[in-house]
């Protein structure tokens, strides 16, 4: 995962500097302190318990991986710190202990299934990394097809990491969908976009629509084999406000002007700029002050306002679904009309319904969060 990590990191790192530019916060310097997971959600737990105990670090901006996140939970609760999470992920979770600056299905894959059924097609083939967040994105995307009178024609799995794409993709070539709705994380979509092209599946004939492909992968994966694919996200680097144009600029000083930014990363910057509001608000970094004042938050970020819901600590964000054009330039071909509400559990079965859905995963995956690496 480091391919779509480490931009995330540099993001931190920018607002970082940027809030020491200013002054610091509370008369002092931030001092980031940088632990790398290495793809493993029980290292990650590790180097959270690290963190807050032997660092003693108060605040946790990271994680990618709904698999890291749920295993670095337990180290939050014990040690009373507080991570910013700012990544897309399942929902079906709220904590005390979690700030989360990313979508929450409805503000992602809900409306972006809704625009593909009425612009690219009724027939749908899911595929998805092989954890907890491709799992779950696709039962609630498969249920609203289907309530929308589309067809599901195939779901299928990779390993995370895995370049093992050949079946898959003689899979979609046989079912002939109209659409491809992907969750495949990290650089697995490199192998997956080649694999279509060489197949002779063009973006013309079955588009894929994604959720996790953001520019900067497609930077390093190389445009061209994406071209004409869609992916759905809150930000996009072509945002035309005064605030995206300055952390865009900001950005490429500081790490290179050929570098580009996307929404994870525009998610962890905007991240530590509502916790240094609510630290200076609360006159206090311990987490329980934070707490009290993280959800009277807003900020004016690049993708535009967002706001901390003071309930369940999720952000209010604006959807969008962008065109991978040559160049990679995404044009953003739909917008929401304005922040949506979040909305951590689906609606259409009850918590306790979820919380047992999720618990069968987990112990069927024997007590983990994605599935046991198979040699």
């Amino acid at each position: 995962m480091s391919s779509s990590e480490k931009p995330v990191q540099e993001a931190t790192l920018l607002a970082i500097e940027h809030i020491n530019a200013s002054g610091g916060l509370l008369g002092r310097k931030l001092e980031p302190v940088l632990m790398d997971g290495a793809s493993d959600p029980d290292e990650f737990a590790r180097q959270a318990e690290r963190l807050t105990q032997q660092e003693g670090v108060k605040v946790l901006f990271g994680c990618w991986t709904s698999a890291s996140r749920k295993s670095v939970l337990p180290v939050l609760r014990r040690n009373n710190a507080l991570l910013f999470y700012p990544l897309q992920y399942e929902g079906i979770e709220q904590s005390p202990n979690v700030v989360y600056t990313g979508a929450t299905l409805n503000q992602q894959l809900v409306p972006g299934v809704k625009w593909a059924f009425d612009n690219l097609g009724k027939r749908f083939f899911l595929v998805g990394s092989d954890y907890v967040y491709p799992r779950v994105s696709n039962l609630v995307a498969a249920t609203q097809i289907k309530g929308l009178g589309g067809e599901v024609v195939g779901e299928e799995y990779i390993p995370m990491g895995s370049d093992d794409v050949e079946s898959l993709v003689e899979k979609i070539a046989e079912s002939k969908p109209d659409v491809i709705l992907s969750t495949i994380n990290g650089g697995s979509n490199q192998a997956f976009f080649k694999a279509l092209r060489a197949k002779g599946i063009k973006s013309t004939d079955i588009p894929t629509v994604s959720m996790s492909l953001t520019e900067s992968l497609v930077q390093q994966m190389g445009v061209d084999d994406v071209v004409g694919d869609y992916s759905v996200k809150n930000y996009f680097a072509d945002i035309d406000t005064e605030a995206n144009k300055a952390f865009v600029e900001s950005f490429k000083a500081r790490f290179g002007a050929d570098r580009v930014t996307d929404d994870p990363m525009e998610a962890a910057y905007f991240g530590v700029h509502l916790w240094a509001q609510a630290v200076r608000q609360a006159e206090s970094l311990e987490t329980v002050d934070v707490r009290a004042t993280i959800g009277d938050q807003s900020y004016l970020a690049p993708e535009g306002l967002v706001s901390i819901d003071p309930v369940s600590q999720h952000t209010w964000k604006t959807v969008r679904v962008g065109k991978f054009m040559p160049g990679g330039q995404v044009q953003i071909v739909w917008t929401s009309r304005g922040p949506i509400c979040p909305r951590p559990f689906p609606g259409y079965q009850s918590q306790a319904d979820w919380d047992r859905y999720l618990l069968n995963i987990y112990s069927s995956w024997g007590n983990r969060w994605e599935p046991p690496v198979s040699h």
